[in-house]
């Protein structure tokens, strides 16, 4: 893929629609490094991330391709170094400055109602 960013190749289409900057998303996600090795799987702890969408809380590349996802779409996320974690990544199975593809299934996305939500009627009254 190209020197910068996010390419998404859906493998199974979704027919929901796409989330919204600020709701909670819940995804599974296998995350591998160029040569095939698995890094992360939300599938073997049968558990989906849950994440705010669009605020920086995940990777610049999950952030803009998740964002295009339809609700139940599995896609390839393949994401470069910069929209991953650069020189820094946060742990020792992800090389700096490495280029990540993750398959992710968006399972479904809503409002933070257990979040931001109170605060933010209390910050309005």
């Amino acid at each position: 893929f190209g020197p910068m960013g996010v390419t998404r190749t859906v493998l199974t289409p979704g027919s929901g629609r796409t989330p919204r900057t600020g709701e909670v998303v819940y995804a599974h996600y296998v995350g591998t490094l160029a040569d095939g090795t698995c890094f992360d799987s939300s599938r073997d702890r049968n558990k989906p991330l849950t994440f705010v969408i669009g605020i920086g809380s995940v990777i610049k590349g999950w952030d803009e391709g998740i964002m295009q996802m339809q609700l139940g779409e599995v896609a390839k996320l393949e994401v470069s170094a910069d929209f991953a974690y650069g020189a820094e990544p946060p742990s020792d199975k992800i090389p700096p400055h490495a280029d990540l593809t993750f398959e992710v299934e968006l399972l479904q996305a809503g409002e933070d109602k257990a979040g931001g939500g109170l605060l933010q009627h209390c910050v309005l009254l």
